[in-house]
């Protein structure tokens, strides 16, 4: 109550009676009243939604719209209120100036008596603070006794109409006045929304409860009844004044006893004139009456000095509110920690925990706005930052609401999301009404501290509203997204990325990203293994900390893990399981295992059945260890698409013992991707078409930043009679595609066979997997097939001598075209299950990407990716 009351309810209501009249005098007391009920009962709601700590209106808006708005909020109030002391401050000294004018007894002038006696002011009320509660408790009681006996002389004085104030227009309570003053009377270009504006402040401080909730016994129960009961009796007591002094005092009186009318006039039009007074005199300006008299309730009163007490009561007790709220609640942002710098002012001292460094801060600022003593311009910006902080406060019920979050449960049931979301609206219908600058100022501050505070993200989780409803809509847009068959147009890569732990495989991680970042999903799987138990406690453990370490790193993907007894089931659970709804993998990627040669072949066959019939969607995930980059692409005969990529145990870059050249190599290779990749070229052979997927997803890495200077060169094969035709034909295909590139290559000699030393070096690479089974009796060599199926028989040799010579003469080609590019990405060779030995095509896919650039091997699943149509 005595915060909400203030200088204007004894200095400026009875002038907007004068204007408005009593009738829209009530109007503007009633809308100002419908905004602060409207927030007073979502303050309620959000205060009873659980245990309300320190910091007020920062606690309900950070913890109901999380710590953008709050953190944004948090800022702006708690220098409101800083501001505000100055304000109320300046207030009472301009009133103790006047009276000190009136009595000729100012010190310098005017202006420097101001700061003087403000800077005095001020330094007592910090003293008031620093005392602690107790003392602040007891100096309010006290002060709100003035200004209720105040209030009362007013009162009493209406009933005691006195000859001598007649002449300054006080007459006592008649139909004449109340009449005259009932419509408006709008001068010197004021307007009904102007007179609101200048109103509208004396009905905030609605939260003066609220922000000193952590010195509340039962913040639940005291918020809700104090702020609604303020309200009501402050209203009441507005429009009662409003009331009495529009039908007691005239608008206009010239304060001259000599305008008394001796005869009776037969042409009275005015209240004044039917009481025998002529203040026709005052069209040339008057010094009395409702419109020219700002201390008409002094002048109404039994006793004027009380009404002088109720002045200073209403100001000093504003301010010394505003003095104790804006240290609580600056501590509380502070303790959250959302603008790191200002940590020390999280501090408190004694047992209520004061918050005595915010009160010093609080102190400089409100004297340095004392001692400019200029705020007329600073004023309705505060009065906005008010109404910022309640507009989201009516924004935090409506959210809540709407999110239908389990946890939203207020004690308090007298609210409405639908009117609460009208409150918010009306609150920033009146910032723009009291000042359209002052509001748009206060809209770029929240929005710039929203900006930041998001940036930031303060690693704080208060589940609050905004996770709710971001989880609602996620749901709601899932299950939306079921119903919608897939398009062509629509197709974008949503990937599974065999990581295992996403910062052991950094490369694979970065180049993958790189083309579904904005796009296409993006999951990393992690196969758990070894007992259940402990597994399954590595797993909680792990889903945590990796998703973090994602959104740390800025990596726009999900962390899966899953436990299984081995690699092979592990990556079955993942392909089958990942995802939801339409937001489902369509990609597989696992790195080229360079060691194969190195390892039990057994553990590596169900890796090649991957490769050979993906529709069975079997899946053995690899360690793979390379001091070099290979990339593999496929997709098979179903939906899946499926990527390889090599992956090599990361370097402890923390370690001070220099590195040697193959581990620099190493690390080099793993942060590739990380670097902008300049002006280079990503080299396409396209051998065959498989959809479009060889195509898309080089055009999707020359969209982001680190690769847009990158040229598409494609390399297509063909006749050598027909070369300038296959050239024309890809470039047309191209350009419907809308894919740009820079250079397209015919290749005639892609069938020629390969050099004689290339073809040696493979037949030596898979001497060791041979089963020579013509040097052995046929039952020795069936035995011997049958315990070891990743052995290449002769005749599968010979059979697929073709296909062999074909990858060894690819490699010599891609050697001779691509060993400058970034990056190539190239059909994948295939081979039936069964057929083609384990060991086989995995020495295919060594010969073909042997010393070359970081190559990926893609294989459509021949359903079109691309199309010629918008």
């Amino acid at each position: 109550m005595l915060n909400i009351w203030g200088v204007m309810l004894f200095i400026r209501l009875s002038w907007i009676v004068g204007q408005a009249g009593i009738g829209l005098s009530v109007l503007v007391i009633g809308m100002a009243t419908v905004v602060t009920t409207i927030t007073g009962l979502s303050t309620s709601a959000i205060a009873t939604n659980g245990f309300v700590r320190g910091g007020g209106a920062y606690y309900l808006i950070s913890r109901s719209l999380g710590p953008e708005f709050g953190g944004a909020i948090g800022l702006i109030f708690a220098f409101a209120n800083a501001v505000a002391v100055a304000m109320y401050v300046v207030g009472f000294a301009e009133t103790v100036v006047e009276l000190l004018k009136e009595n000729g007894t100012l010190m310098v002038d005017e202006m420097n008596d101001i700061r003087i006696i403000g800077a005095i002011t001020v330094v007592i009320l910090l003293g008031i603070s620093v005392a602690g509660m107790e003392w602040e408790a007891k100096a309010q009681i006290v002060l709100l006794v003035i200004l209720i006996l105040a209030i009362g002389d007013f009162v009493i004085g209406t009933f005691i109409p006195l000859d001598s104030k007649k002449p300054k227009g006080f007459f006592g309570y008649k139909a004449e006045i109340f009449m005259e003053n009932f419509g408006p009377d709008f001068r010197q270009e004021e307007t009904f929304f102007s007179v609101f504006a200048i109103f509208f402040p004396a009905a905030t401080g609605i939260l003066a409860g609220a922000n000193i909730s952590g010195d509340l016994a039962d913040p639940q129960s005291a918020i809700p009844k104090g702020t609604l009961l303020a309200i009501l009796i402050t209203t009441l007591v507005y429009i009662g004044i409003a009331v009495s002094v529009g039908s007691c005092v005239v608008r206009d009186a010239t304060g001259n006893i000599n305008n008394t009318i001796v005869t009776e006039l037969t042409n009275c039009t005015t209240a004044a004139c039917k009481l025998n007074y002529d203040f026709s005199s005052c069209q040339a300006g008057c010094q009395y009456g409702l419109m020219n008299n700002f201390q008409v309730m002094s002048m109404v009163s039994g006793f004027a000095p009380l009404i002088s007490a109720g002045i200073f009561s209403a100001t000093l007790s504003s301010a010394l509110a505003s003095l104790v709220s804006a240290p609580k609640i600056f501590q509380a942002l502070c303790k959250d920690n959302i603008y790191p710098g200002f940590q020390m002012f999280a501090k408190g001292y004694g047992k209520n925990n004061e918050p005595l460094r915010g009160y010093l801060l609080t102190f400089l600022i409100a004297l340095g706005f004392i001692l400019i003593a200029e705020l007329n311009v600073i004023a309705p910006i505060i009065s906005n930052f008010f109404l910022a902080s309640y507009a989201l406060i009516n924004f935090s019920v409506f959210h809540a609401s709407l999110a239908k979050s389990p946890g939203w449960r207020p004690a308090f049931k007298y609210y409405n999301m639908w009117i609460s979301l009208v409150g918010a609206i009306l609150c920033c219908i009146v910032m723009f009404v009291i000042n359209w600058w002052a509001a748009l100022l206060t809209y770029v501050i929240v929005l710039g501290l929203y900006i930041y505070v998001t940036y930031k993200k303060p690693d704080v989780n208060w589940g609050s509203s905004t996770q709710a409803l971001t989880y609602l809509n996620a749901l709601q847009h899932s299950i939306r997204l079921s119903g919608v068959e897939d398009h062509v147009k629509n197709f974008r890569p949503q990937c599974l990325i065999m990581t295992g732990a996403p910062n052991a495989r950094p490369a694979l991680l970065h180049l993958v990203h790189a083309f579904t970042k904005n796009v296409g999903l993006m999951i990393c799987g992690h196969i758990h293994m070894g007992p259940r138990r402990q597994a399954m406690k590595e797993l909680s453990t792990d889903l945590a900390k990796y998703q973090r370490w994602l959104i740390k790193n800025k990596m726009k993907a999900f962390y899966a893990p899953v436990h299984a007894e081995d690699l092979r089931d592990g990556g079955q659970y993942l392909m089958q399981a990942a995802g939801l709804g339409r937001m489902r993998p369509n990609t597989l990627v696992v790195g080229f295992k360079k060691n194969w040669r190195q390892v039990d072949m057994r553990d590596l066959l169900g890796s090649i059945s991957v490769r050979l019939v993906i529709s069975q969607k079997d899946l053995s995930c690899m360690k793979p260890l390379s001091d070099r980059l290979r990339l593999f692409c496929i997709a098979g005969p179903a939906a899946f698409n499926i990527l390889f990529f090599v992956i090599w145990k990361l370097i402890n870059t923390k370690s001070q013992s220099p590195l040697n050249l193959a581990d620099q190599r190493l690390l080099d290779a793993s942060t590739q991707f990380q670097k902008k990749q300049g002006k280079s070229n990503i080299d396409v052979w396209w051998l065959f078409d498989d959809g479009g997927l060889t195509l898309l997803i080089p055009y999707l890495l020359t969209t982001k930043k680190k690769w847009k200077d990158c040229k598409i060169r494609v390399f297509i094969g063909g006749k050598i009679n027909r070369i300038d035709h296959d050239r024309r034909a890809m470039a047309t295909l191209l350009s419907k595609f809308r894919i740009d590139f820079s250079d397209i290559m015919v290749l005639g000699d892609i069938n020629t066979k390969p050099k004689k030393e290339n073809i040696a070096g493979f037949e030596e690479m898979i001497e060791p997997f041979r089963l020579h089974e013509d040097d052995k009796e046929q039952e020795v060599a069936d035995k011997m097939k049958e315990d070891e199926p990743w052995r290449i028989t002769d005749n599968e040799l010979e059979l697929y001598k073709t296909k062999t010579y074909r990858q060894i003469r690819l490699n010599e080609l891609l050697k001779e075209h691509s060993s400058t590019a970034n990056i190539i990405v190239m059909s994948l060779p295939v081979a039936r299950k069964g057929a083609v030995s384990s060991a086989l095509y995995m020495a295919w896919l060594e010969a073909l990407s042997k010393d070359l650039p970081p190559i990926l091997l893609v294989r459509g699943n021949h359903q079109s990716v691309l199309t010629f149509y918008s």
